[in-house]
């Protein structure tokens, strides 16, 4: 069945190709992504490493075993509870685009991506098969997909309207103005660029052929307001993130105050975001170790911290498993196709 869920993501990259330079052209497409994924890869092992390398290892893995384990799985539970928000929200954002289902399904297929990006390149893998599994559901792919397109969206919005609001009220940190110029430049863009939907849908609508392409995502260009209620848990999922180190953080005994988080982590998942290297893999430490340590904590500690976050993460991420043994990739062929 799992095998089967794989081949009908990459369906139409199967197809067997009529002529010898079609099947070239075929296998450089399947080796392209690959490739990528390995040089984002070896970028940020690279940064990991130097990281390792520069700064003492041995220090930041005797701070880890001082963490208390209770707030370690404090951390956990906090971290999927997180995610249960974000199934939600995908929830919300799917019944936008006429999309109907149970939470308790949104939450199965959500948990099953969250799995599937534990041992899939990037978050691309867990997206695209919990997206398959609502179109086949309801025999909508379309839709299906740009709901999951939205849902990342509306966090990435999110993500840097609160690192915006951060950077400017808070004042236990004191950014390089650098740091500081970039966050509000992101924050005030994309606030720019959601107030401007609706008139892109406009502009789009004038043109037919780039319309029908566009179709499942208008209904999110539309209604910027409708958006309201999964921005607003995507902001609590996010404050929630920042409880999770700072639980972590009291684990470790560290004196920091929970405002500080919730500066620093927004602007280090927004770091972490840039498409360089698999999953922010070696830019959030980097960005932990730059912002951690202008609130006064030590190189050490900062690293300690990023390596007891990324494992209760992947802890998190492996719950997923349940869901993806138990719920089975759906047929496709049970319900009449809607239109939104």
């Amino acid at each position: 069945m799992r095998a089967e869920s794989y081949r009908l993501v990459h369906e139409e990259a199967d197809k067997a190709p009529a002529t010898a330079s079609a099947g070239s052209e075929l296998r450089s497409n399947r080796l392209r992504p690959w490739l990528v994924f390995a040089i984002r890869l070896a970028a940020g092992v690279a940064v990991v490493a130097f990281l390792l390398w520069h700064y003492d290892l041995r220090s930041a893995f005797q701070l880890i075993r001082r963490e208390r384990p209770i707030m370690f799985v404090a951390t956990v539970a906090l971290y999927i509870s997180g995610q249960s928000m974000s199934a939600l929200r995908w929830k919300l954002l799917a019944r936008l685009n006429g999309l109907p289902g149970r939470y308790s399904q949104y939450l199965a297929y959500y948990f099953v991506g969250m799995f599937t990006n534990v041992f899939v390149p990037g978050l691309v893998g867990g997206d695209a098969l919990r997206a398959l599994y609502l179109g086949r559901q309801y025999r909508r792919i379309g839709p299906a997909f740009a709901s999951v397109m939205a849902d990342r969206g509306i966090g990435l919005l999110t993500l840097f309207w609160l690192a915006a609001i951060a950077a400017l009220c808070t004042t236990r940190v004191r950014l390089p103005a650098s740091v500081l110029h970039v966050t509000l430049a992101a924050g005030a863009l994309s606030l720019l660029g959601y107030l401007s939907t609706p008139l892109l849908a406009t502009a789009v609508s004038r043109y037919t052929r780039l319309n029908r392409l566009l179709a499942p995502v208008i209904p999110y260009l539309c209604r910027p307001i409708a958006l309201a209620p999964a921005i607003a848990l995507s902001a609590l999922l996010q404050l929630s993130l920042a409880t999770c180190q700072y639980l972590l953080g009291i684990g470790l005994g560290l004196d920091i105050a929970l405002t500080t988080f919730v500066l620093i982590v927004p602007i280090t998942n927004v770091i972490a975001s840039l498409p360089i290297t698999i999953n922010g893999l070696g830019m959030r430490e980097a960005g932990y170790l730059l912002l951690l340590g202008m609130a006064g904590v030590s190189k050490e500690q900062a690293v300690a911290l990023s390596i007891l976050y990324f494992a209760a993460s992947l802890t998190g991420g492996f719950t997923g498993v349940f869901a993806f043994v138990m719920t089975p990739m759906p047929s496709g062929a049970g319900a009449e196709p809607m239109q939104s």
